[in-house]
């Protein structure tokens, strides 16, 4: 078995490659998320390592420290940065000429080809679903061999095996938490909406919703729901709590945790006597009766894709869902006390400048307690990519998205339609931001959250200071 170290790198400022966010850029506020897509490939190699860079403060310098002690090095790599990460792969093979380097992730996953011969450091690729592939990598399988891999052949020409199936027994994929208290602190993590500190895994991937714009349905989860077994999900959480007793909050980070209602109920009735409150990521369609036994076992946030108010946008995203019953479910959430923390999209096919307005009304009409505004990001291997280039929507060339992170790690926005700019949509997200939290209601509701709760005080000082930042900083990259 070579030893492997599993490598989120070093990045911007602020910037942790898009791990559990639907777009890839930097977070309003400070914000890092677990990178489960590399731990659990690393729970599966005896002897590996995770370095999460951007999470720890770790520099190129810092990491390349380890460059000789390893024989295999694996690293996240995201569209807006690629050209980071091999700066990265030709540093580490500078240092140690004999390391075997791989890059995962979505987008490797969807331009195998394009990513491996982008330098020549980078030895193998590994698609979609790669824990196994890394796996059979780090046995010393013959690349030819493994499936899910795109290599060099003889000729220095890419070679591509067939396609891994997907996993479907998700409870043989060992628990991450043990990797997490040997590599990782968590204190280093952070979301605003989430106590800390916290931990977040995923309990199952993949997600049956349709999606235009959702990058890992698309790309390395598919659209089929697979999930760990009930009763294993309460084991892990059981360990995770032992493990780390500091933790406030567990996070399951499953693309949409409710798909399975049944299996979901059965969860939390098990792990409501361990007195930790949990949250996930949730579609807005969960009859009470289900929110009821989720809140009354420990439930506290729920973060819902609400994208946009209006009905022929979530229509053409292939979203799933009537306006009517997001309403419910919102009124659902806000009369059982359950925290929303809702997330929407400039910018999505038949936005205009007037369902921009309708969306701002809506969501101070369904009130989440926070928000988070982005703009539609069509990344490769998704339809809303493929939708773009059918239809010109792309402001100046289909790859302008991937080289967004060029400019310090903002997001841009990629689109442009005949009757809303570019300009227009990017404008559109600070003052999406800006109406729905300077608001009397919504200024008296933060503020008597915060004379609650001491910590909260604290922490949502620091957010503002951050957030407002955020818009200055974010406004002057793009005027540049």
């Amino acid at each position: 078995m070579k030893k492997s170290l599993f490598l989120n790198p070093p990045s911007f400022d602020g910037y942790d490659g898009g791990a559990g966010a639907r777009f890839q850029a930097k977070r309003e506020i400070k914000s890092n998320w677990y990178p489960t897509w590399l731990a659990q490939p690393a729970a599966m190699v005896p002897g590996s390592k995770l370095v999460d860079a951007p999470a720890s403060g770790k520099t190129l310098d810092d990491c390349l420290k380890l460059a000789k002690d390893y024989e295999l090095l694996v690293i996240y790599a995201s569209a807006a940065t690629y050209a980071s990460e091999c700066k990265v792969a030709e540093a580490f093979k500078a240092a140690n000429p004999n390391i075997m380097i791989g890059m995962v992730g979505a987008h490797v996953a969807t331009v195998p080809n394009e990513s491996l011969m982008a330098s020549t450091a980078v030895d193998f690729v590994a698609r979609h679903e790669f824990d196994y592939t890394i796996v059979e990598v780090a046995e010393g399988k013959p690349f030819a061999e493994i499936d899910g891999l795109n290599f060099r052949g003889p000729d220095g020409q890419p070679v591509a095996t067939k396609d891994r199936t997907l996993i479907h027994d998700m409870d043989a994929l060992p628990f991450v938490a043990p990797v997490y208290r040997r590599d990782l602190n968590p204190d280093d993590y952070f979301i605003g909406y989430i106590r800390h500190p916290y931990l977040s895994f995923y309990t199952g991937r993949g997600c049956k919703s349709k999606c235009s714009f959702c990058l890992w349905p698309q790309t390395i989860g598919g659209r089929v729901y697979r999930a760990r077994s009930a009763a294993s999900v309460i084991e892990e959480v059981k360990q995770a709590r032992a493990l780390f007793p500091e933790v406030r909050e567990f996070f399951f980070d499953d693309d949409t945790f409710t798909d399975d209602l049944e299996r979901v109920e059965e969860i939390a009735r098990g792990i409501g006597h361990l007195g930790v409150p949990w949250s996930c990521n949730a579609k807005a369609n969960i009859p009470r009766k289900t929110l009821e036994v989720l809140k009354a076992n420990g439930l506290r946030v729920l973060v819902v894709g609400y994208e946009s108010g209006v009905q022929e946008i979530l229509n053409n995203i292939r979203k799933g869902l009537r306006i009517d019953i997001i309403k419910r479910f919102s009124k659902d959430c806000h009369e059982l006390g359950i925290v929303v923390h809702g997330t929407f999209i400039l910018g999505l096919p038949g936005e205009t400048r007037e369902t921009i307005k309708e969306t701002l009304a809506f969501a101070k009409e369904v009130n989440p307690r926070t928000l988070q505004v982005s703009m539609a990001a069509p990344y490769p291997g998704t339809e809303l990519y493929d939708q773009a280039i059918a239809n010109g929507w792309f402001k100046k060339d289909k790859e302008l998205l991937l080289k967004e992170a060029g400019g310090g790690g903002w997001q841009t926005a990629a689109l442009s339609y005949p009757d809303l700019s570019s300009e227009e949509i990017f404008k559109g997200v600070a003052e999406f931001y800006k109406a729905f939290y300077f608001r009397p209601t919504k200024i008296g509701e933060i503020l008597w959250e915060m004379l609650q709760d001491w910590d909260m005080m604290k922490r949502r000082l620091r957010e503002g200071v951050e957030f407002f930042q955020f818009l200055r900083t974010r406004d002057a990259a793009n005027a540049c």
